[in-house]
């Protein structure tokens, strides 16, 4: 076998814990910045090197092997140390730089956190924002993200969250809607009304409601309605049309109500479990947070904070 040249392996073995991590080459390649064939073959290289296998391929996967899984565990703190040290050196720099990407729901990103960017970048123009705008719940750690902009109750014991605002969930149709088909005055008259829902799973959907004096009175009544997505502003535009009742956000719906275009039904009664209670900035634990990153949550909170109506 060929002698190895004397180039420390470290690259090499960072770019095996970025595929153990993403769990393919492809998505291994776009965290690093690199083509997936300049993954395969630092990962051959290794292996070569070492004498041993580190990556098991099928058709459908890229799992680390036993031995290759060890190398990363036992070089991962080290890398992490690593990290750090660079950050912090960059940090002591006069003003934020580098790349901050942030994953976040498809409607709370569009109405909220979009309308934000702007302001921040001109603020801080050596900072570059990747935002992904996706309803599906992205592992920060494995996919690379630096910040989750979450609609939710609860936080993980792992990661630090920044309360970017309280959150609530208004029951809301139109005008012309309610004189058609009469108004509801308890949660139970909803049975009777064609109820735009959230498409959480197959299973018939039910919405649950407390008396806000009582909150631990739970009243639960199965809906039934013609449409239903996973997307809240999608739900509005079919309220808007006069469609149906729907359970929606406040950062989707207040605007309209405020307007007059929807009205807020059964203010008395709290929807329970269908969206979350606030709005949250979260990263898993460190116990060092890059100035990038911290820019730009101090940047949301004090917008939030500005206007908490929105």
């Amino acid at each position: 076998m060929k002698e190895q040249k004397s180039e420390p392996m470290w690259s090499h073995i960072y770019w095996l814990g970025m595929l153990g991590t993403t769990g393919s080459f492809t998505a291994a390649a776009r965290r690093l910045g690199v083509s997936k064939g300049a993954v395969s073959l630092r990962i051959a290289e290794l292996e070569q090197v070492s004498g041993v296998a580190l990556v098991r391929r099928t058709t459908r996967s890229v799992r680390l092997t036993e031995a290759g899984q060890a190398l990363v565990d036992n070089t991962r703190q080290a890398f992490v140390a690593i990290e750090q040290g660079f950050d912090g050196i960059r940090d002591l720099a006069d003003v934020p730089r580098g790349v901050v990407r942030v994953t976040t729901a498809v409607a709370l990103g569009r109405q909220k956190i979009m309308p934000l960017i702007n302001g921040f970048l001109q603020s801080h123009p050596d900072v570059r924002i990747e935002i992904e705008l996706s309803d599906h719940l992205s592992s920060l750690a494995q996919e690379g993200f630096d910040l989750a902009i979450r609609h939710t109750n609860d936080v993980p014991e792992t990661y630090v969250a920044w309360l970017l605002r309280p959150s609530s969930t208004l029951l809301v149709a139109t005008p012309r809607y309610l004189q058609r088909h009469g108004r509801p005055d308890t949660p139970q008259d909803l049975a009777a009304h064609n109820c735009l829902y959230y498409l959480r799973s197959a299973a018939s959907p039910a919405w649950s409601f407390a008396p806000k004096k009582a909150e631990n009175d739970r009243h639960s009544v199965a809906v039934k309605g013609n449409f239903c997505a996973n997307n809240s502003e999608a739900l509005r535009e079919l309220v808007l049309a006069d469609q149906g009742i729907a359970l929606l956000p406040d950062f989707t719906a207040q605007e309209e109500v405020d307007a007059g275009r929807l009205v807020h039904l059964l203010p008395g009664w709290k929807p329970v479990g269908v969206f979350g209670d606030a709005i949250y900035a979260i990263r898993p634990y460190s116990a060092y947070v890059p100035r990038a990153v911290r820019a730009f949550v101090e940047h949301l909170k004090s917008a939030f904070n500005t206007n908490t109506k929105t």
